[in-house]
């Protein structure tokens, strides 16, 4: 064959030659295609930690979670970055402490005073890196990062978007808190009839379908359970130009017993985690999926004076928007048949560790982060290095170390608890811990310092 080929012209050598290259090429990049994982990050929204039947609840039935939970890794003392919507989702995508982008990221992003405002364009998210690595990239459901351009999930890597850019809408009509149109397609407003978890199901459903044959990362950040508190048969509540500040929790016959409401909709959620890994079995991609399905937050336990009954955070002390447990220890289930082995974790994880860990797996390089690679945990269940994890929000702060946390509110003094002999956060240990409560609020003002630096720089918390 070479001896043939060294008698050819040499342009038609060379053209052999050149196609010879690209075929290699191909080859090559399929051959690393097929080597690189698909990622799937299914984040529901105020779900508690106590609202899966897999993590206790006695009535809700959430048998696709359940089954993932049994079949993979399910994390006892995972976290979110922040114990509100916008905070989360910053640390997750970026890989950062959110507060790194400044105070405003500390709770949620405001429809009414924070429309100008987003996460910084020069933040390099998860989904710019994938996308720059060879993957197909979508976000499906919930943004709150931005409720207008430029801060748009198609301007932050996403290749496809589909969904709500504010923080809460009806989950019939898709209407915003301000009675106005929040459903879009990429970056236009469109009409789209549907209760808003099957829509986002049907989307997720559909680009897999279409990417079966490439890397893709599949972001699925739900509106369930937020209010206003839904299921797919009650009615729905928000019509145009009205101003639902003071009315946005929808149509609840009896405020005092929300859980009805809740229970539909932790089981629309549970049948859309279904649905979407049910096309990854069918289409031969759940050997080359991971799956990693955990909340944005901890659930309301109650809301206002009135509304009671809501969410479960099973033992935990607290609920969103507080930096007690139940504010930020969530459910989080790692799925991925034949590289996760069953199990049940118990090291200390956050949201922002999921930056570098799908990276490294996709063979990227990761930039700067705050997070850990959670690879040793996921595929041989081993334990992390000791590290201190910070929360604040506004005068709220909280630190842990170990077992240890400490949670400080405003100016009252410092508690600090033993997580492994106190879940509940119910004896504060703090006058008989002098030594380890000056330790960790040195190392929290060291942490305020960093990260505050960090946002008075052009530099997207970089």
């Amino acid at each position: 064959m070479n001896k043939t080929i060294s008698f050819l012209p040499c342009w038609i050598r060379g053209a052999w030659w050149l196609a010879a290259v690209g075929v290699a090429a191909v080859a090559s990049a399929a051959a690393a295609d097929a080597q690189r994982p698909n990622f799937v990050i299914i984040l529901a929204d105020d779900l508690g930690y106590g609202d899966l039947a897999s993590y206790g609840h006695p009535v809700h039935r959430t048998p696709h979670l359940d089954r993932l939970a049994a079949e993979g890794l399910r994390f006892t003392d995972f976290h979110s970055n922040g114990a509100m919507c916008s905070p989360t989702r910053a640390a997750l995508l970026t890989g950062l402490y959110q507060n790194r982008f400044g105070r405003k990221f500390e709770t949620a992003l405001s429809g009414s005073t924070g429309r100008g405002e987003g996460l910084p364009l020069a933040a390099i998210t998860l989904a710019e890196l994938l996308r720059d690595g060879g993957y197909a990239t979508a976000a499906f459901g919930k943004w709150h990062l931005g409720y207008q351009a430029p801060f748009l999930p198609t301007r932050q890597g996403f290749d496809e978007f589909r969904g709500l850019l504010s923080g809460d809408g009806d989950h019939h009509t898709h209407r915003d808190r301000e009675g106005g149109e929040d459903w879009w397609h990429n970056e236009q407003r469109v009409a789209e009839k549907g209760y808003t978890a099957d829509l986002l199901t049907r989307s997720s459903v559909d680009f897999i379908e279409r990417h079966r044959d490439r890397p893709f990362f599949l972001y699925v950040p739900h509106l369930a359970i937020h209010f206003p508190w839904q299921g797919p048969q009650d009615p729905p509540h928000r019509v145009e130009s009205r101003d639902y500040e003071t009315d946005k929790w929808g149509v609840i016959p009896d405020p005092g017993n929300v859980a009805p409401h809740v229970r539909a909709m932790v089981e629309s959620l549970d049948a859309s985690v279904g649905a979407i890994v049910a096309a990854l079995r069918r289409l031969d991609l759940d050997r080359k999926t991971l799956v990693f399905f955990t909340s944005d937050n901890g659930g309301y336990l109650t809301y206002g004076t009135k509304y009671r009954r809501i969410s479960s955070n099973g033992p935990l002390r607290g609920q969103k928007a507080e930096l007690f447990e139940g504010g930020h220890r969530v459910p989080a289930i790692a799925w991925w048949p034949g590289r996760i082995a069953a199990g049940v974790s118990a090291e200390t994880a956050l949201s922002f560790d999921l930056f570098p860990t799908l990276l490294n797996l996709a063979g990227v390089q990761p930039p700067q982060h705050d997070g850990v690679d959670l690879a040793p945990v996921l595929f041989a269940q081993k334990l992390l290095a000791e590290r201190t994890v910070f929360w604040r929000a506004d005068a709220t702060k909280a630190a842990r170390r170990g077992p240890w946390k400490l949670v400080q509110q405003g100016d009252s003094p410092p508690q600090l608890f033993d997580l492994a002999r106190d879940i509940g956060e119910k004896n504060n240990l703090a006058p008989r811990e002098p030594g380890r409560v000056a330790d960790l609020v040195a190392g929290l003002a060291r942490w305020e310092e960093d990260v505050d630096r960090s946002a008075r720089t052009e530099q997207g918390g970089r």
